[in-house]
């Protein structure tokens, strides 16, 4: 079975026979930011005033929380969004859960996590945390989540919007090459680390960045 499909510039996809289950499915993107930011400020208000974490503790596990959603979000991309469909069970849950974003990449309705998920996933990585990483999480998670929100966040903007003309337009370069020349390449949508530090930038890829970037400066 193929991995991916071919995408199309315009349209939607009827994922789900229940309308319930398919207006679910989509979201405006205000929500889920509003979400995790939201949450967010809450946490860090939280550990502020129910915590002993010095500031400078707080800053670093928050910076920490943002570094280690970058690697999570890199490795969910490429190893679960991008399972190998080896069976129809596998090919259908790709599809789901990121194979229609290929097919349909410009569909603004799924370019974000539904807002039932988003809290749902918010309080259990909460539940999780906590357990691991006790009062921490307060400052942890808020930058996690930050994280996640800039992923969407720039996610969207490469999917909605013309690419500027700065450094920032290395983004959308790299983006387009993981959508429409090579989807086992560029992995990673907020930021390019892990792609260099994993080696799925490729030369080619990497050349084609720089020469966008410095054309656009």
């Amino acid at each position: 079975m193929e991995t991916y499909v071919k995408p199309q510039n315009k349209g939607t996809k009827q994922l789900f026979k229940n309308p319930v289950l398919e207006a679910l499915s989509r979201t405006h993107i205000a929500v889920p930011l509003t979400v995790f930011f939201s949450y967010s400020a809450g946490l860090l208000y939280w550990s502020i005033t129910h915590t002993s974490l010095s500031a400078g503790m707080t800053i670093g596990m928050f910076f920490l929380g943002l570094l280690v959603f970058t690697w999570v979000e890199y490795n969910i991309h490429r190893y679960i969004f991008h399972l190998s469909p080896t069976t129809q069970r596998r090919a259908d849950f790709q599809y789901t859960m990121h194979g229609v974003h290929h097919e349909f990449p410009k569909d603004k309705t799924r370019l974000a996590m539904p807002p039932l998920l988003s809290i749902t996933l918010a309080t259990i990585l909460l539940l999780v945390f906590r357990l691991i990483l006790g009062d921490f999480v307060f400052s942890f998670l808020p930058g996690f989540l930050v994280g996640y929100a800039m992923y969407l966040s720039v996610h969207y903007m490469v999917h909605a919007y013309q690419p500027p003309r700065n450094f920032l337009k290395a983004l959308w370069v790299n983006h387009a090459v993981h959508h429409y020349k090579d989807g086992e390449m560029v992995f990673g949508v907020s930021s390019p680390l892990w792609d260099y530090i994993y080696g799925t930038m490729g030369e080619k890829n990497k050349q084609e960045r720089e020469t966008a970037t410095s054309t656009s400066l």
